[in-house]
């Protein structure tokens, strides 16, 4: 079950909890991203499943998860007598934050209308007479 907004509020939060509060991700997904920031130069599925001691194919998904969230980059290289490999490299700091800023601010607009929405069918039911008890959604 996931945390109130309260207790993540609360919680003494690093960098890399961000990840996980706005973005979704899971412990693994994070030593992913820790691995791909500490390498030198972009890296195959291959060279982090090896880092981490796992399995290419749960490599595969944490990278999978970090590229929907936009926080890691993919990019094709191609080899000279055709095929072609992904490598991927994290955002920078400045893109990412960005991201998230983007995402909470979205985030506290629609909580914002739905708190109104709220605020305005309370009123409503309080004023008619109307049950209390009954669900926000009805």
């Amino acid at each position: 079950m996931t945390a109130s907004v309260r207790e993540d509020l609360e919680r003494d939060m690093e960098c890399l909890d961000l990840l996980e509060c706005i973005h979704g991700l899971n412990e693994r997904d994070r030593a992913v991203f820790r691995a791909l920031q500490r390498a030198d130069e972009a890296l195959t599925v291959d060279d982090v499943a090896e880092r981490l001691n796992c399995e290419r194919s749960t490599a595969h998904r944490s990278i999978s998860r970090l590229v929907e969230a936009e926080v890691v980059v993919q990019r094709q290289v191609n080899y000279d007598h055709g095929g072609y490999y992904y490598v991927y490299r994290p955002r920078t700091r400045e893109e990412v934050a960005r991201e998230m800023r983007r995402l909470l601010n979205s985030w506290y607009a629609t909580v914002g209308r739905l708190i109104q929405e709220f605020e305005d069918r309370c009123d409503g039911a309080a004023s008619d007479g109307g049950d209390r008890s009954a669900p926000v959604g009805s």
